[in-house]
């Protein structure tokens, strides 16, 4: 299929932010990509996925407007994917502030600066079901909202944000309330990779034990890059539209060691520890998602389940650390790869 369109995604460092300029490229759009100017720029997702070079880059700030209006201007999108935040939801607590600025004005910044540059342009802000917080049973665009977290609550403000945008101003304005989605790309904060990170450094004699939170915590898993052509289906539409992307089913965090080390043949009791100072400060029990809007209006389903996508995230780990051991460099070894994260992937000696 051949396309002329543009496509400008925030947040292009990101691991939904690469997948999916991967996926739009093999569309044929022209992506481009905004980023926070650091003295040392952080592509190493993009520049594993063979595309870096593809995507052309703009730096931009959600909490300066005229960068933003200035990317809109570069890049003359047809679709706007804005998937720039502070996304880890921890962080949000001991940086509310920032949190509150950056994942929830940041929406409002961007909508403002397409309402006034082309408010045709499509536009998808990446919600989350963090949203929901404490509700029970399955989510799906008609559940309350109880947010559990600065995240969460920021998150929220740039779901009514949008809403409002399309309604007041009649913008192509969507949400798409992702559920959790993973993959081998996915930053060392979050569980499910700090889990298969270990379990591959635990089977290879690099690291003794897992220091974990809530084992029985329950999140619906998706594969992440299944989830980026959702949020492209979603602005394919004839009319804006919010919808739920999910699996439909939920594990607990214990489930996702348990099938971890099952992957590498060890039990995982032995290695595994939960620790108070690891929970959340305010827990969310369940989430798990209804996606059959979804599944009927955009026709979206996804196919890897869960013991798959586990078996995915730690066959890569296993992979880079035996590289690794073989004394090959890895993205982090290069010079574009972030401070912290080479902290993280740091061996004692």
């Amino acid at each position: 299929m051949v396309s002329s369109k543009v496509a400008l995604i925030t947040g292009i460092t990101g691991q939904d932010a690469a997948y999916l300029a991967q996926f739009l490229l093999k569309k044929k759009y022209r992506v481009y990509g905004t980023f926070r100017r650091t003295s040392t720029p952080n592509f190493w997702r993009l520049s594993h996925l063979g595309i870096e070079d593809k995507v052309d880059f703009i730096p931009a700030d959600l909490i300066d407007n005229p960068s933003l209006v200035d990317a809109l201007k570069t890049s003359q999108a047809d679709e706007v994917y804005h998937l720039a935040a502070q996304s880890y939801v921890g962080s949000s607590f001991d940086q509310p502030i920032s949190s509150g600025e950056f994942t929830g004005l940041g929406v409002t910044r961007i909508l403002e600066s397409i309402r006034l540059i082309n408010p045709k342009i499509k536009f998808y802000q990446a919600s989350s079901s963090e949203i929901y917080g404490m509700t029970n049973g399955q989510q799906n665009e008609e559940t309350a909202f109880r947010p559990r977290s600065p995240y969460a609550a920021a998150k929220l403000y740039g779901y009514w944000m949008t809403k409002m945008y399309r309604e007041a101003y009649g913008m192509f304005a969507t949400n798409g309330i992702l559920f959790n989605h993973e993959s081998p790309l996915r930053g060392l904060e979050f569980v499910t990779r700090k889990i298969t990170n270990a379990v591959a450094r635990i089977k290879l004699g690099l690291q003794p034990e897992l220091k974990l939170g809530n084992l029985h915590a329950k999140r619906d898993w998706g594969f992440a890059e299944e989830y980026v052509e959702g949020m492209w289906r979603i602005l394919q539409l004839k009319k804006p539209d919010d919808f739920v992307l999910s699996t439909d089913e939920s594990h607990s965090v214990q489930e996702f060691v348990e099938e971890a080390f099952g992957c590498v043949n060890l039990k995982w009791k032995k290695f595994v520890k939960s620790e108070k100072k690891f929970y959340r400060m305010l827990e969310v029990d369940e989430l798990m998602g209804d996606s059959s809007k979804a599944r009927k209006q955009i026709k979206w389903k996804p196919k890897v389940k869960f013991k798959e996508l586990v078996q995915i995230m730690v066959d890569a780990d296993l992979d880079r650390w035996s590289r690794w051991q073989k004394g090959e460099k890895f993205p982090w070894d290069a010079p574009n790869y972030p401070n912290e994260e080479k902290t993280l992937f740091r061996i004692p000696k």
